[in-house]
């Protein structure tokens, strides 16, 4: 007799945020990422990603999910070189999970006010980074599910319901997945700085300009183009080939070099395919 095998069903990724709003062009130390998810919390998965993201023990990080409270950053050679990392949990269940951390001068000022004013550190940390933060933030903030429309949302993000927790991120993350387009159709996953740089042969400081900024850089002959659409950065590396057609429409229209780009890509068919499927993947 023969065994017929059962295909393996392929492992869906983990979906920590389904809501993000991006407020990083803000001054520092207020300049964050909110990252919101509506779906019922995955406390295994989010526990491992924030424990690798923020250099959290992961055990420690499963009960800072689960019971709220801080986890200052111990120091390495008798010098402190990082502040703390904070989970807020409202007692009543209608806010939703706050994670965030402080960094150095932010938990100076948090410990000096816990001891001047005998108030306890996971309370102070709070105080000390919500009045950092952007005014059209803190006002969301004050409102139910940021005051988000849900007649607006897609449904995929509305039938969760309330948001369940958010994470105040400042890092792009390897779990933040990014897809470029390159000049040959291929849709790349990059998931980070590094990897972005990497892929492209540039340097993080150039990636992370180009990421954080939009824009454009030569890179070998190509460029490299990066639009911030809703927040988040679209990015496309096009061929010499396509370079020189768009550099030929910004001197022939006077077009603005991310227009002609655009142009070029839209009557590229190959270009065009990778485009759908991007828009297709993103839908799910």
């Amino acid at each position: 007799m023969f065994k017929i095998k059962k295909k393996s069903e392929k492992l869906k990724p983990v979906v920590l945020y389904n809501v993000i709003e991006d407020y990083s062009e803000f001054d520092a130390p207020g300049n964050v990422t909110a990252c919101a998810m509506t779906i019922q919390e995955d406390l295994a998965a989010h526990a491992k990603v924030l424990s690798e993201s923020y250099e959290v023990p992961l055990e420690t990080m499963k009960t800072l999910l689960t019971d709220g409270g801080v986890y200052v950053y111990p120091q390495i050679g008798g010098v402190l070189t990082r502040g703390l990392f904070a989970c807020r949990i409202d007692p009543t269940g209608e806010a939703p999970k706050q994670t965030w951390t402080l960094d150095l001068m932010q938990f100076a000022e948090a410990v000096q006010l816990a001891q001047a004013r005998a108030i306890p550190l996971d309370e102070v940390a709070a105080m000390v980074f919500h009045k950092t933060l952007p005014e059209e933030l803190k006002a969301k903030l004050e409102r139910k599910n940021l005051g988000l429309d849900y007649r607006t949302l897609d449904r995929a993000v509305a039938r969760g319901g309330d948001i369940k927790y958010i994470d105040f991120r400042k890092d792009w993350s390897p779990h933040f997945k990014r897809l470029c387009i390159m000049p040959d159709g291929r849709l790349v996953e990059t998931g980070g700085l590094a990897e972005f740089a990497q892929l492209h042969s540039i340097t993080q400081a150039q990636a992370k300009a180009l990421i954080e900024q939009g824009g454009t850089l030569e890179v070998n002959g190509e460029i490299l183009a990066c639009q911030i659409v809703n927040g988040q950065p679209a990015v496309a590396r096009f061929s010499a080939k396509n370079y020189a057609k768009a550099k030929e429409l910004v001197a022939t229209k006077s077009m603005h070099m991310m227009d002609a780009l655009s142009e070029v890509a839209y009557s590229d068919p190959v270009m065009m395919r990778s485009l759908a499927r991007k828009e297709l993947s993103a839908g799910r």
